[in-house]
């Protein structure tokens, strides 16, 4: 379900600056409040770890924007109206539609997309870093955590990531 965060109609959008990380910042971590990752942990956590990871990998202001917002349309936390319309540089919205995966499409397509959009695989290094993170996996049931490794590891090949 969408939270209540309102698209700002799109000719103010246009006429305003764009939004500083520190508003983006927010807006994620009002949109994922109360949301819980597979480990029962508050899902802001995964979302700083991933514009950590961005920033330690020398990305841009974009990507680390990006990678605050990166599962909010998936997760239905934010509408792709709301996106289209925010005050945001196209290159963060780009990279946000890459990452959000869409129903029924195989990783194949999903990581040529993520390929294609200049930007977004730095910021997918990032969230497949935390999502593998041993100490996250550790606290999940076994075939859960074998199922998560194994895609993840899937999802690095078809990136052309190398292990570490």
């Amino acid at each position: 379900m969408t939270k209540d965060i309102e698209a700002p109609p799109a000719a103010y959008s246009r006429a305003m600056p764009n939004l500083s990380l520190d508003q983006v910042e927010a807006i994620a971590r009002r949109a994922h409040a109360g949301q819980t990752d597979k480990a029962g942990r508050p899902y802001v956590e995964h979302l700083r770890a991933v514009a950590e990871g961005v920033r330690a990998r020398g990305g841009s202001d974009e990507q680390i924007a990006a990678a605050w917002l990166h599962d909010a349309i998936e997760d239905d936390a934010l509408s792709p109206q709301w996106l289209a319309a925010a005050a945001l540089p196209q290159q963060v919205k780009d990279i946000v539609l890459a990452l959000t995966k869409r129903p029924g499409e195989d990783l194949a397509a999903y990581t040529a997309r993520i390929l294609a959009v200049p930007g977004a695989r730095l910021v997918k290094e990032a969230d497949l870093a935390h999502n593998a993170d041993p100490d996250r996996l550790a606290v999940l049931d076994e075939p859960t955590r074998t199922r998560l490794t194994t895609k993840y590891a899937h999802v690095r090949e078809l990136l052309g990531l190398t292990s570490g």
